[in-house]
């Protein structure tokens, strides 16, 4: 009788566990959607975001950015792209209009990461 009962509370906690994983990857999945939903609608939104700048000439003119997810990438990105090149690189975050994932221009720098 106690070998049922057992297997009938490890039965339980099984449900509940698959159950709490279901509620969760279906927020998860929700957020997903939406993103990718705006990246297919070419959606334009305005936000903060890191981002890695080139810049070429003298004076400096900004030439190229690029979104990057954390500080850690772009510092690291950062340093590969000044041992290849003659160029200077900047991480900042800032205020940029952002579509499919990628700047479209940069209204303000923020804030310059070392």
């Amino acid at each position: 009788m106690s070998k049922i009962k057992f297997v009938l509370i490890l039965l339980i906690v099984y449900g509940l566990y698959k159950g709490y994983e279901v509620f969760t990857e279906f927020e998860i999945g929700v957020s997903d959607r939406v993103a990718v939903l705006e990246e297919a609608a070419d959606y334009e939104r305005q936000d903060e975001v890191i981002a890695l700048m080139m810049y070429l000439g003298n004076p400096p003119r900004l030439n190229e950015h690029l979104l990057v997810k954390s500080k850690s990438k772009c510092l690291d990105m950062k340093q590969i792209a000044e041992e290849t090149s003659f160029a200077y690189y900047e991480c900042a975050v800032v205020d940029a209009n952002i579509r499919g994932g990628k700047i479209i221009s940069i209204n303000e720098e923020l804030e310059v990461l070392e």
